[in-house]
């Protein structure tokens, strides 16, 4: 008769569908931990998988965080289903068993393992972790293939169900980690423009007709931010955002390959945006944003911002010289920006709403009793930076508050 852990053993290794989960730090200690033949090898595994679920968070939820990788998994499974294919019977019993043997894997104590540990290894007072609860996708009654299926035909998979913001870099879209945590609430001033983004955002999140997105003006205003508070407000109803520097656009065709047949709404975000005339990607980004051969996907929409209305920076030189038909010139350098179906402008606060963004923040930092003296003090910061924007107010408030945390004068 095999033991527990001889038994567990088998059977992760018999995993087919989640069988990449194994290349993960928990799952592939807890791996070693169970084929490990000698004590030496089970001793140095167990340090290893009891570590990794401490550095995670996980030391009392074991089967949470297995069958978290499980729920992030990017196999034929989850691919298929994301995107919306007919799943095969076979593959959907291959991934109900190898999700009911994760789970089994998961209830696994430490107490079962040392059941047949070798000879030496069960003698030494070992550290225990917690069984714990598997992730919510998993628990109650039902069929656990048609759980996940429904997860990631609503979520998508991989990467893009665990993480909301995305750079294209390499040639590759990846996961930003920690993205930028501004959200609507954190932004004063402004309240038109930045609902004229959000209602072109909603009604692209609904399948009703929606534009690619120009926010344009004065630094400093909020635009950048914008895009990643509505980010941050509508990522739980599917909406994704890949940033693509300017310099990458040549790679568009590539990009919307690998999103074009994944359930969720990307917001492909250029920053900064702006163009020489002998600047290559500026054919590029015209040809993306209408006419290429490579269309945008119905998933995607494009938001730039840029501090040129125009895009392009023209000079009066290039209204000058010898060319024959300088007004087609001109139309050509236009024409990108008319590209865009919504343009939102952004400029810079005259001296009353720069104040009142600044009691606004105040009041949102708790710094109502000092209103009368930032009053006086905000527009001195202000010329001393240049000119009134809500970055700078923003910049100001968080020297007052630091300020006034530590007992200081504000002045």
């Amino acid at each position: 008769m095999i033991g527990k852990r001889t038994e567990a053993a088998m059977k992760m290794a018999s995993l087919s569908i989640y069988k990449s989960i194994l290349n993960r730090t928990v799952p592939g200690a807890l791996y070693r931990l169970l084929w490990a033949s000698d004590a030496q090898a089970f001793l140095r595994s167990w340090g290893e998988l009891f570590a990794a679920l401490c550095e995670r968070g996980y030391e009392e939820n074991l089967t949470g965080c297995l069958t978290e990788a499980a729920l992030y998994d990017e196999n034929a499974f989850s691919l298929a289903a994301a995107g919306g294919k007919t799943i095969p019977p076979a593959m959907r019993g291959a991934a109900g068993r190898d999700l009911r043997v994760i789970l089994e894997l998961g209830a696994l104590t430490a107490e079962d393992l040392l059941t047949d540990a070798p000879e030496g290894a069960d003698s030494l007072s070992l550290p225990s972790w917690g069984a714990g609860q598997p992730i919510e996708q998993l628990r109650g009654e039902g069929s656990l293939a048609d759980r996940l299926e429904q997860y990631y035909r609503d979520n998508g998979c991989g990467m893009y169900a665990r993480y909301r913001a995305f750079i294209w870099r390499d040639h590759a879209i990846h996961p930003v980690e920690h993205p930028d945590p501004t959200t609507l609430r954190d932004l004063k001033g402004y309240e038109l423009q930045r609902r004229a983004a959000i209602d072109n955002t909603v009604s692209f999140l609904v399948g009703l007709p929606a534009n690619n997105c120009l926010l344009y003006g004065d630094r400093g205003t909020g635009k950048s931010s914008t895009v990643k508070a509505i980010l941050n407000e509508y990522y739980t109803r599917g909406l994704r955002v890949i940033e693509m520097p300017k310099e990458s656009l040549m790679d568009f065709p590539r990009l919307v390959d690998e999103i074009a047949a994944l359930p969720m709404r990307f917001l492909i975000f250029i920053d900064d945006l702006s163009f020489s005339n002998q600047d290559d990607t500026y054919a590029a980004l015209k040809a993306v944003l209408e006419g290429g051969l490579a269309a945008r996907p119905e998933n995607a929409l494009i938001y730039a911002t840029s501090n040129r209305r125009h895009l392009i920076r023209e000079t009066f030189s290039d209204r000058e010289g010898d060319e024959v038909h300088k007004g087609d010139t001109i139309q050509e350098s236009l024409s990108l920006a008319d590209r865009f179906g919504l343009a939102i402008h952004f400029s810079s606060p005259d001296k009353w709403r720069y104040l009142e963004i600044v009691r606004q923040l105040a009041i949102q930092r708790g710094l109502e009793d000092h209103l009368e003296e930032l009053d006086l003090l905000a527009e001195r910061w202000a010329t001393e930076r240049g000119g009134r924007s809500p970055r700078c107010a923003r910049q100001f408030i968080d020297d007052a508050e630091a300020k006034v945390r530590r007992g200081e004068p504000l002045r």
